[in-house]
């Protein structure tokens, strides 16, 4: 059972559970460790042009569990019913947030992820429609620069986190930076 206790700790500790094949919950802490600096977040010039046409009405924890299963809904994930249990009583707890691109279709794309102190934990996101997981991926950026948070972990890096300024660190320096983080007093929402 994952317990909104549990994740704390092991957020707190570099660490982040994902549902395994077979049943398992596996408890991952990558070395090297993506994230994503906010004072560095790269736009790309097409995500510009999109957001210069406001295709879509951004809102904040609407509709929480929805994004997390617009997230689960492929092939393969590692976001099972206990995952998205414990995930839905953080949020119950102000501690789990959703950025959510709508359109007039609804919910076409968003994100999700954990905000403890001056981090925010990126957990994933989703796109029904072209690009609105990125323009939730810029409001989130915006949010966290607005209110004075340090560390947007992206668990792993990829290329597609990579167009948006995302990088490697080493696990000594990622938890170095989640300590300072951890510290800093502010509130997502």
């Amino acid at each position: 059972m994952i317990t909104p206790e549990l994740l704390i700790t092991a957020y707190t500790q570099g660490a982040f559970p994902m549902a395994m094949e077979g049943g398992e919950i596996g408890w991952f802490s990558p070395d090297p460790r993506g994230i994503l600096p906010l004072e560095g977040f790269h736009t790309p010039h097409g995500l510009a042009r999109r957001l210069r046409k406001s295709p879509f009405t951004l809102r904040i924890n609407t509709a929480f569990e929805e994004v997390m299963r617009g997230c689960a809904a492929r092939e393969e994930t590692w976001i099972d019913e206990r995952i998205l249990t414990a995930y839905c009583d953080l949020h119950a707890r102000g501690l789990a947030h959703s950025v959510e691109a709508w359109s007039p279709r609804g919910l076409v794309g968003g994100l999700y992820g954990v905000a403890l102190g001056g981090a925010f934990f990126g957990e994933s996101m989703f796109s029904r429609e072209t690009d609105a997981s990125k323009v939730a991926l810029h409001t989130l950026v915006q949010r966290l620069l607005r209110r004075g948070y340090t560390l947007l972990d992206t668990q792993w890096s990829t290329p597609h986190l990579a167009t948006f300024g995302g990088v490697e660190i080493p696990r000594r320096e990622y938890l170095r930076r989640l300590r300072a983080a951890l510290a800093v007093g502010t509130t997502f929402a």
